[in-house]
């Protein structure tokens, strides 16, 4: 098979904005306790935070966590969380049916990510808490001191505030699920009055108001249009949530989901404009894709640990070589979009449906996804170019909800980073058999020479990683040439691939 790519320099999409490459921290499972805290381990510091996770996440690249849920939030008193350790009170945690021992809490996080390179992206409870305990929260952490909980703050041990910037307001409200769910004209109020009092109390923070919880939820659209029309005022982003699963054991169907993203995208995109024109302003708000990933794997683990108990093991996907492609279209439909999506959290960072997994009291290491979205993290900054793709396709026999039609068997991105002088192509072979011979026409870029070809390909789709093998990882790959401005590769079957290139820049 052949397929084909033009970029040109003048044709840009957008900046990146660092922050898509986002992680997320829960309380659930073992995300916190034996993930990031577990004074006991070999590795934990001072803080009884894990060097050796810390060092992972490092590595990630991830500029920005959320935290602290999820649906944990909605049900959380932040205040429990802060303050001696020994005056904390055990929670039952209703969101995961766990006990919540408020070991770890904001200050704690805000210390972990300073010392993992992230900064604090902070979600305030607005299911069973309100707008006075979400400004609250704002001014332990933000205000400078004088105030009864900023000086509640200095005396838990941070004199200098924490300077978060980035809130969400509550988690997934629409979702029954959710601990004290809103209709969306109940959410819209809350979120309004709650967004006034925080950026009343810290006028530089940003807000992200929840939109719907997938695609697929009854009220898209309509939600995220009355939940706009009562926040449109404070509401910087928009939220977005998807999970892509294989339940239907349809692989070409499972590696087409990142499409169902970018449809996502799209539609969220022109419910945000709609409202702004109805409400005849010149605002554009932007998107927040601040929980996405592969789920699917340990569905029903939770029947196997016990019931209100802390750290309880949930989630634990075990991630396989078919989940590296399905990741890697998703990072390609999150940089094609990279004009209204500026936050992207992968969900979650750490054992709980993560990139990375650990053993209480023992090693720590790397899951297949780690290696696409750590190199596209590092190499996919700077500006994405605007493409014109020609590929073969297929169709994943989706269901009508899913609205796919035939799907190319490429996915692809090209990122011009100036800074550097280089061009990054990263491209998915979705073909589960053949191999895709790619032409990418480089105009006006001043390209010189292939820098590095590297492949992430196993021929079991099933291949996974464990504390004991790295088998799916990045492998350099020979025979990608320059022609002229043409860059020429081949992209093995069901392949995850990024070509550098060497550029000099804009030519004539």
């Amino acid at each position: 098979m052949e397929a084909s790519i033009v970029v040109n320099a003048a044709y840009e999409i957008s900046a990146i904005d660092p922050r898509i490459y986002g992680g997320f921290l829960e309380h659930l499972g073992r995300a916190v306790y034996e993930g990031v805290y577990e004074p006991e381990h070999p590795t934990a510091d001072e803080d009884g935070l894990r060097q050796d996770v810390i060092d992972l996440v490092r590595e990630l690249g991830m500029p920005m966590t959320r935290y602290p849920g999820g649906n944990f939030v909605s049900g959380y008193n932040w205040e429990d969380g802060v303050g001696p350790r020994e005056q904390r009170p055990e929670r039952l945690d209703l969101a995961w049916k766990a006990l919540e021992p408020n070991l770890f809490g904001t200050d704690e996080f805000v210390k972990w990510c300073r010392k993992a390179d992230t900064a604090p992206m902070m979600a305030v409870n607005l299911g069973t808490r309100g707008p006075a305990a979400a400004q609250a929260l704002v001014e332990y952490c933000n205000h400078p001191g004088g105030s009864a909980w900023s000086d509640r703050r200095r005396a838990n041990g941070s004199e200098e505030p924490h300077g978060i910037k980035l809130w969400c307001l509550g988690n997934e409200m629409d979702g029954p699920w959710q601990t004290c769910a809103k209709t969306a004209d109940e959410y819209g109020r809350i979120a309004n009055e709650a967004g006034k009092m925080m950026k009343w109390t810290d006028p530089t923070i940003e807000l992200v108001v929840c939109g719907s919880s997938s695609p697929a939820m009854p009220d898209f659209a309509a939600w995220e249009t009355t939940v706009l029309d009562h926040a449109f005022g404070i509401a910087d982003y928009l939220s977005l949530h998807i999970y892509f699963n294989d339940h239907a054991g349809n692989r070409p169907l499972f590696l087409a989901q990142p499409e169902r993203l970018s449809r996502f995208i799209e539609d969220a995109a022109a419910c945000c404009d709609f409202v702004s024109a109805r409400k005849k302003s010149g605002k554009r708000i932007m998107l927040s894709v601040d929980e996405w990933n592969v789920w699917y794997h340990s569905h029903g683990q939770g029947a196997k640990s016990e019931e209100w108990t802390a750290a309880r093991p949930l989630l634990e996907d075990t991630y396989d070589m078919a989940d590296v492609l399905v990741v890697g279209g998703t990072l390609n439909a999150l940089l094609n979009h990279a004009d209204r999506v500026k936050i992207a959290c992968l969900a979650q960072t750490v054992n709980v449906i993560a990139p990375i997994r650990t053993e209480t009291g023992g090693r720590a290491w790397r899951q297949t996804i780690f290696h696409p979205f750590a190199l596209t993290s590092r190499y996919g900054r700077g500006t994405v170019l605007r493409q014109v793709v020609t590929s073969p396709s297929y169709d994943p026999k989706a269901p009508a909800a899913d609205k796919l039609g035939h799907v190319p068997y490429l996915s692809s991105s090209v990122v011009w980073r100036r800074e550097a002088g280089e061009i990054a192509v990263f491209a998915v072979n979705r073909s589960l058999d053949e191999s895709l011979a790619l032409d990418v026409r480089l105009e006006k870029l001043g390209v010189a020479s292939v820098i590095e070809h590297l492949q992430i390909a196993d021929p079991d789709l099933a291949a996974v990683n464990s504390a004991d093998e790295e088998r799916v990882k990045p492998t350099r790959i020979e025979g990608a040439v320059i022609r002229g401005e043409t860059l020429s590769a081949d992209l093995a079957p069901a392949s995850w691939n990024l070509i550098r290139v060497q550029a000099a820049g804009p030519v004539a």
